[in-house]
């Protein structure tokens, strides 16, 4: 192979033809020439510096993998013709690269280890040190140590070294040192090792005392050291509440840098979810003001929403409650209703949900509920149910809530509601609710119950009537029905819709359920409400239907007379009171006069005139009076006696009022149901939103530098 690179790199510059084949021939010039021809195509080398040139793939390949091995100043030249397209040996290049920095990285990383675990004897007997100087000196070098990662591990397997770190911090009035030792722990709290040795040195009353320093730096290392030991280390919520904790950190709610703000009222929220003792210790230090003033005040994404989560907890604690509506809590939370933040969004308004049964007298409310009339309109459920519960209570015994939400269409907005609710009793009945409490005592009230004819509500709330039952939905929607007939136009509409045999079955049935067990004493309770209840709507919805002549005749058509009579010895006032009315209304029908006297009900009407509740005594009366009308002089004298010395001896104008004109009842007292109250709350402490990874200390924008070392995203 010399001979013919010789030969070819010689004058003849031909081929030599040992390898091509090719014969040699002599020209009539006498030169030499080949048999074969070739196209020569010259390949020009540009060299920057000498010995730059790489014949080889060998050498090529040995640059691209292993490029510390060239000579200074070599240049490689890349084959690379398509930028976007790596070559073969590039690609080979890539992991070798890898490997060759991981192995680098994990001899360092022994390095670190290996001088650590030799340093930490002497550091811990310098921690020791009664020499202030020497401790402080200590703790800036284990600090240091602690950056890196394998040297951190290596300290924090040593007891002696983490308690002596603790005892250096509790014990020292140098506020470098203060900084120094909570930075270790700061640093130590990465890892879970790490947590354990702080948690078993007793490093968590010692981080306690540190809240109250001067220095930001340790304030924000211990805040948010003793945040990922509440968050990660069993048991650690538990001494922090007996190391006082809670007493040191409500009170920096008033500080004023925000990030450092979201890191502790995350620890109150850790601190006091599922800890009534813990709510107490915050409401006695005046936590609800802070947290209140915080959702006012800042904008913040990430406070408010650790901000809101603490509401949420305390807004359960009856105590916190009123503190909380009292601080503007229902307007600072009704602020954020609006923006993009939707986490933010549903705390709130689970929030203003708990607290909204303990805010019926407050006011400034109306730009909050005109917001949650426009929320109605959301196809979210939990929206739809924090939005008709809150409401509901807003509304209930509240004349100008009632008012605004019936002026802001409130009406039809809840309507909509409910058709979109379709089965889901837990945005059904509270917007019943808040419909039945607008359509009752109030200047607008009779706007409100003819609006829920025109936007078509009254046959989607008589379905809701359908089986099966849902007691408490029941019972709102019967007494909706009762005020909705309150409204002359409302009649023939709710008579059409078929309400009428709906609530004849449902008081049947409901007064069956009631007679199982006898007494008053041992009431039927379903679904949280008595049987009682809804015995006594049912009949007084259909007293008040019965004004109409068609209905009165339909209610004594369906044989419901003898039940009437039978409800007049209920030992329940409220159930007396309404059988004697829808009886009152019923006696103006003459035959049905007739059979109410059939049923014997002079007996127990004239008991009831001796009755303490004026009401049950002047319907009693009027029965009475109705029924006699065709008696024999010799009964209406007695009845006309008994009634002279019962009902109306010191009233001589109640005798031409019981005979002239049926007592006018009014819609139902509005009511917080005790059982809504809770039904679909944030109550108890149900289990919250999963807990965010710990927050990056550099979020913190203090006024001071502090050690950059960001927390895993996960253990």
């Amino acid at each position: 192979m010399a001979k013919v690179e010789n030969w070819q790199n010689t004058m003849y510059g031909l081929d030599s033809g040992i390898q091509s084949g090719a014969t040699t021939v002599t020209t009539d010039d006498g030169d030499y020439t080949t048999s074969k021809h070739y196209t020569v195509t010259t390949t020009t080398v540009t060299r920057e510096e000498p010995n730059t040139e790489f014949v080889t793939r060998a050498q090529r390949v040995r640059a691209a993998m292993f490029p510390e091995t060239l000579e200074a100043g070599t240049t490689i030249l890349s084959t690379q013709t398509d930028p976007s397209q790596m070559t073969n040996v590039q690609r080979l290049a890539e992991p070798s690269q890898m490997l060759k920095t991981a192995i680098i990285h994990l001899i360092n990383y022994q390095d670190d280890a290996e001088l650590a675990t030799r340093a930490v004897p002497e550091l811990t007997k310098l921690l020791n040190d009664e020499d202030q100087v020497v401790v402080s000196k200590a703790a800036q070098i284990v600090n240091q140590l602690t950056r890196k990662e394998a040297s951190r591990r290596a300290l924090m397997q040593s007891p002696q070294m983490v308690a002596a770190v603790v005892r250096a911090m509790q014990n020292t009035s140098d506020m470098e040192t203060a900084r120094a030792t909570a930075s270790i722990l700061h640093n130590l709290s990465h890892q879970r090792e790490g947590l354990l040795s702080i948690f078993k040195s007793g490093g968590i009353p010692a981080l306690v005392r540190m809240l109250s320093s001067p220095m930001e730096s340790v304030l924000f290392y211990a805040i948010t050291t003793l945040h990922n030991l509440l968050l990660h280390q069993e048991g650690a919520k538990m001494a922090v509440r007996l190391a006082d904790g809670l007493q040191r950190m409500v009170p920096l709610l008033n500080k004023s840098n925000p990030k450092f703000l979201a890191i502790t009222t995350d620890c109150l929220q850790l601190l006091s979810y599922g800890n009534q003792e813990s709510k107490l210790i915050i409401l006695a230090n005046r936590g609800p003001e802070g947290l209140v003033h915080i959702m006012r005040n800042y904008t913040y994404e990430k406070l408010l929403w650790t901000t809101s989560r603490v509401l949420k907890v305390l807004s359960v604690c009856p105590s916190n409650k009123p503190a909380i509506v009292e601080a503007g809590g229902m307007q600072a939370l009704g602020k954020h209703l609006t923006g993009s933040s939707q986490r933010l969004m549903q705390n709130c308004l689970w929030t203003l949900r708990n607290l909204s049964d303990a805010a019926t007298k407050e006011e400034g409310m109306d730009s909050l509920l005109q917001v949650l009339v426009g929320l109605l309109s959301s196809d979210d459920l939990n929206m739809l149910t924090c939005a008709t519960g809150i409401l509901s209570n807003l509304t209930c015994n509240n004349a100008h809530n009632k008012t605004l939400v019936t002026q802001s269409n409130g009406v039809e907005a809840l309507i909509h509601a409910i058709l979109r609710a379709g089965e889901k009793e837990d945005v059904t009945e509270p917007a019943v609710c808040a419909l039945r409490h607008l359509t009752s005592r109030h200047q607008q009230a009779e706007v409100a119950q003819n609006a829920v004819r025109k936007h078509y509500g009254i046959p989607a709330i008589v379905k809701l009537l359908n089986q099966p039952y849902y007691w408490p939905v029941i019972k709102a929607v019967v007494g909706l029905i009762r005020n909705l007939a309150l409204c002359p136009e409302n009649q023939a509409p709710l008579r059409d819709s078929g309400v009428i045999p709906r609530l004849v079955n449902l008081l049947l049935k409901s007064h069956q359920d009631a007679q199982k067990h006898g007494s008053s004493a041992q009431q039927t309770y379903q679904d949280g409400v008595r049987m009682e209840e809804i015995v006594e709507g049912c009949t007084g919805a259909l007293h008040i239907l019965a004004r109409d002549p068609i209905n009165r005749a339909e209610i004594a058509n369906l044989q419901t007379i003898p039940l009437f009579v039978q409800l007049l010895y209920s030992p329940v006032d409220n159930v007396k009171r309404v059988a004697a009315g829808v009886l009152c209304e019923l006696a103006l029908d003459k035959q049905s006069a007739e059979l109410i006297d059939a049923e014997g009900a002079s007996a127990p009407l004239m008991e009831l005139l001796h009755s303490n509740n004026e009401g049950i005594a002047t319907y009693a009366a009027a029965v009475l009076f109705r029924i006699s009308e065709d008696k024999n002089s010799d009964y209406k004298k007695r009845v006309s006696v008994e009634l002279t010395h019962s009902l109306f001896k010191h009233d001589a104008a109640a005798w031409e009022m019981a005979h002239n004109s049926v007592p006018m009842d009014g819609p139902y007292q509005d009511e917080l149901d005790v059982g809504f109250q809770g039904y679909g709350a944030y109550a108890g402490d149900m289990p919250m939103d999963g807990m965010e990874v710990p927050m990056m200390p550099e979020e913190y924008g203090g006024s001071m530098a502090y050690d950059r070392q960001p927390y895993p995203t996960e253990y």
